[in-house]
């Protein structure tokens, strides 16, 4: 494939991406239509069903459904409507997941780290706010363009420039895009990820406070050893927790509507897993 082929691709990808915004206003490169993410999404679940060992303990499982519907219910559009699928996975990864199609995932590690159904909210929530946002649509559109970019990039430098010359730049190119692209779309993603899940949390009637003492657990399970923030594909988790601690005041006024509304959730902690709900 020649320089002019690679180059004429990248303009109708650009051409007929779709000008979205996200939930809190951002551009997003959207390549993909929603019935294909939610064909991927269902296709790693059940691979991921499949290949992981699954939790069957009733009371888990209840626990988890439970703060799932509570925030489920309450989801902004037809997202509420979805036929949500939740699985917990017997694994001690401190973790879970949302996917495009309305699949949920939670891991056995994060159940012992988040100590409550506010704590636990906060995850399932940020993960939720993921697909409502559609960010496996753009992460997915954006390394086709980095890929076609570099790609072109190779050409060029192959047919413009001396062997030495031409590999420090692929070299260069490389980091660029990883750096400077890749790395940076995710830290946003997971930004306003948590921005949505905080919503969600406040209109389901979960306690706001919960979500940064969550982090603070989780650095506290973590091995204390995190890398630069300009190369972590997550917000540090100091700048996290005072995010989040920056989001409270101005959900209260959300979080107490939807308390005088009866939104009080009751998700019982099984005692099987560590000390009762707050």
């Amino acid at each position: 494939m020649n320089w002019k082929t690679v180059a004429l691709s990248a303009c109708t990808l650009v051409v007929l991406a779709s000008c979205a915004k996200s939930p809190t206003g951002r551009s997003q490169l959207q390549l993909y239509s929603s019935s294909e993410l939610n064909k991927m999404g269902a296709a790693s679940y059940e691979e991921m069903r499949e290949e992981q060992k699954i939790n069957d303990d009733a009371e888990v499982n209840a626990y988890v459904r439970c703060v799932s519907d509570a925030l489920i219910e309450n989801l902004p559009g037809n997202y509420s409507q979805m036929d949500w699928q939740v699985t917990v996975f017997a694994e001690p990864t401190v973790n879970a997941f949302a996917l495009p199609g309305g699949y949920i995932g939670v891991y056995d590690g994060l159940i012992e780290v988040a100590e409550n159904q506010h704590q636990l909210a906060a995850v399932i929530g940020h993960e939720i706010g993921h697909v409502i946002a559609e960010h496996s649509n753009e992460r997915i559109s954006s390394n086709m363009m980095v890929g076609l970019g570099l790609q072109l990039g190779g050409i060029l430098a192959s047919t413009q420039l001396d062997n030495d010359k031409a590999g420090l730049l692929m070299a260069a190119l490389g980091v660029g895009a990883q750096v400077g692209i890749l790395l940076p779309y995710s830290r946003t993603h997971e930004s306003e990820s948590d921005e949505l899940g905080m919503e969600y949390m406040a209109d389901a009637g979960f306690k706001l406070e919960e979500a940064p003492e969550l982090w603070r657990n989780m650095q506290s399970a973590s091995d204390g050893e995190s890398p630069p923030e300009l190369l972590s594909t997550h917000p540090n988790p100091q700048t996290r927790i005072k995010d989040l601690e920056a989001l409270i005041p101005s959900l209260q006024e959300r979080y107490s509507a939807a308390r005088a509304a009866g939104k009080t959730p009751a998700c019982q902690r099984p005692a099987s897993v560590g000390s009762s709900d707050k």
